[in-house]
């Protein structure tokens, strides 16, 4: 049975490094039912390449503007903003200035905390997308080749 917990600012874990983002953990699969949630903030123009997953993902942006690309659909959104992604719909995001914050929530059976975990211990390059990819792999998650 899961517990509740509270999270407290000083409790936080560290941040991960994530393709040039700061992610922070704030709940996992393992502490919770089956979401996860997670602190995003990053310089400007980081973010993910093109990428689908089979779990569906939130994000609240807090602070500053983000970029979105969803399937064709490309538009920045800002502080109060509420962007659903569902599961297997390529996206990406950038943030569009130093100052973006955003949290995100990813749907029951997400594993992302995995997979940012071990991105941020074997992917040193933001730029590695050859590496990225592989790790992506063994975490169902697929990142699109700039081809497609």
């Amino acid at each position: 049975m899961k517990k509740p917990f509270v999270l407290q600012l000083g409790d936080r874990p560290r941040g991960l490094d994530v393709v040039g983002e700061k992610i922070t953990v704030l709940a996992s699969q393992d502490r919770t039912s089956g979401h996860e949630v997670f602190f995003q903030d990053g310089v400007k123009d980081t973010g993910p390449p093109p990428h689908s997953h089979e779990w569906d993902e939130s994000f609240f942006i807090l602070s500053g503007t983000v970029q979105f690309g969803i399937a064709d659909d490309q538009f920045s959104a800002g502080p109060g903003a509420f962007v659903h992604v569902p599961g297997g719909t390529v996206h990406w995001f950038r943030f569009e200035g130093d100052d973006a914050e955003m949290l995100s929530i990813t749907g029951n059976g997400s594993r992302a905390a995995d997979f940012f975990t071990q991105v941020d211990r074997d992917v040193a390059d933001p730029g590695d997308i050859e590496t990225l990819a592989a790790v992506a792999d063994t975490h169902e998650l697929r990142i699109i080749p700039a081809s497609d």
